[in-house]
């Protein structure tokens, strides 16, 4: 097999995708209450199509792709034009769905979800084999994030399956924290955006490893370093 860059690029001309491919314009949709379970059958209809969306969580606003259509996958990478051996995170709706994605859950996984989810700590555990590599950049393991907008988790839970949630930019630029900043930089490119309000952007999740015996911090973020050496005290920090 040869390396992700070559798969991208052979994946890239043989379903059209990358520069010149566009979906229909965005839809920007506008946060109602009522219309909820329009919202829940539009954006299920959409990511089933391999179509990607726009959702704004407690951070910034992330781009949606259904992590078990290969298509999407390719084409959020080549969207972001991001190098495919660095993996993208799913947003979960909670601790419950995550064993669909992680094949080992350790007590101190259980721990961090129950401190911090929802919230911005991504954490990453060991993934299942099923799990595409676009999704785990080549590594064993996958990472996970209950997001705090409750739009956006109530969305994936009416979803019944994870959705990536990287952020929404280009590889090198600043992540996006309003639905018209989302619309002029990817509109052509995304089915839906939907906007509840602009995000609070500042820093990004936090990223811990806890797929090994040693967890380890593999980005400092929004989650306070100090408070997760106190359920981690021998927390690796690579300096």
């Amino acid at each position: 097999m040869g390396t992700c860059n070559e798969e991208l690029r052979r994946i890239t001309l043989v379903s059209g995708l990358g520069a010149g491919y566009h979906e229909p314009m965005a839809a920007v949709w506008q946060w109602r209450e009522d219309r909820a379970e329009e919202l829940w059958q539009a954006a299920r209809e959409h990511l089933n199509a391999a179509q990607l969306l726009a959702l704004p969580t407690e951070t910034f606003y992330a781009l949606a792709a259904h992590p078990y259509q290969e298509k999407a996958l390719v084409h959020l990478f080549s969207l972001k034009r991001r190098s495919p051996d660095k993996p993208v995170l799913l947003l979960v709706s909670g601790p419950d769905m995550v064993p669909r994605l992680a094949r080992d859950i350790s007590a101190l996984a259980r721990k961090l979800m129950a401190r911090f989810w929802p919230g911005p700590l991504t954490l990453i555990l060991p993934a299942r084999p099923e799990l595409s590599w676009w999704l785990t950049g080549g590594t064993e393991g996958v990472g996970l994030r209950q997001p705090r907008q409750e739009v956006t988790c109530r969305l994936i839970a009416a979803l019944g399956f994870p959705v990536t949630g990287t952020s929404a930019n280009r590889t090198g630029q600043a992540a996006l924290t309003r639905a018209d900043e989302v619309e002029r930089t990817f509109g052509e490119d995304l089915a839906l955006i939907l906007d509840a309000g602009p995000c609070p952007g500042g820093l990004p999740s936090t990223v811990v490893d806890v797929s090994r015996d040693t967890p380890r911090l593999v980005r400092a973020g929004a989650v306070a370093l100090a408070d997760i050496l106190e359920i981690i005290p021998n927390l690796v920090v690579d300096r």
